[in-house]
């Protein structure tokens, strides 16, 4: 019997957003397309602040070269901006609403420091028994560990929980445990998908 549904964080709950907008960022920046994510991604900084060992100022200090920000002013700008072009959303937060209250609900996340803050900033965070943010956590998916300690603080065996996260590495690793891992694609699919299984 399922007691618990985990939710990943970027891409989920938080919105994709649109190639447009990368491409937006890109030209506003004269980077060459198709690059701004590989830059601000595929590094060593960013792994070290979803495990926590950079803040996320620092982690800014760190790619904002690579972006052609050298100004402190001009990095702050980019990096207020690119928070504030993050949205929720609504689709799925609805479906978490329906479930919350009804079963135990988590987030377990591959993030920077503070994303407890930013689920309050949101008015969601009410929405959640558990909140696991790898990089206060210094653990990230797709170890085993990190989904260990939030089953644990759930109090629910792997057989009893949901995990939904975009990423497949990251719901294979849940289903390794005995968890039903499902991959998130649109709210529809999830939805019905999520009927099935409860």
């Amino acid at each position: 019997m399922i007691k618990a549904v985990i939710f990943d964080f970027g891409r989920v709950i938080s919105a994709q957003k649109p190639p447009s907008l990368f491409r937006r960022y890109e030209r506003e920046l004269g980077l060459e397309p198709d690059t701004i994510n590989r830059l601000m991604f595929d590094r060593r900084a960013w792994q070290n602040a979803l495990l926590g060992r950079l803040t996320e100022a620092q982690y800014w200090e760190a790619v904002g070269p690579d972006l052609g920000l050298t100004a402190q002013s001009e990095l702050d700008a980019f990096r207020r901006r690119y928070r504030r072009d993050e949205a929720i959303n609504t689709a799925v937060v609805n479906l978490i609403r329906r479930l919350h209250g009804r079963l135990k609900t988590a987030v377990l996340s591959n993030a920077p420091r503070g994303l407890e803050e930013w689920l309050k900033e949101w008015k969601i965070r009410e929405l959640f028994d558990v909140v696991f943010c790898s990089g206060d956590e210094g653990l990230a998916k797709p170890d085993p560990a990190a989904f260990e300690r939030v089953l644990a603080r759930l109090e629910v065996a792997p057989e009893e929980a949901v995990f939904i996260d975009d990423t497949l590495e990251h719901v294979h690793a849940a289903q390794r445990l005995g968890m039903s891992g499902l991959l998130f694609t649109t709210t529809e699919a999830l939805a019905e998908q999520l009927a099935e299984i409860l």
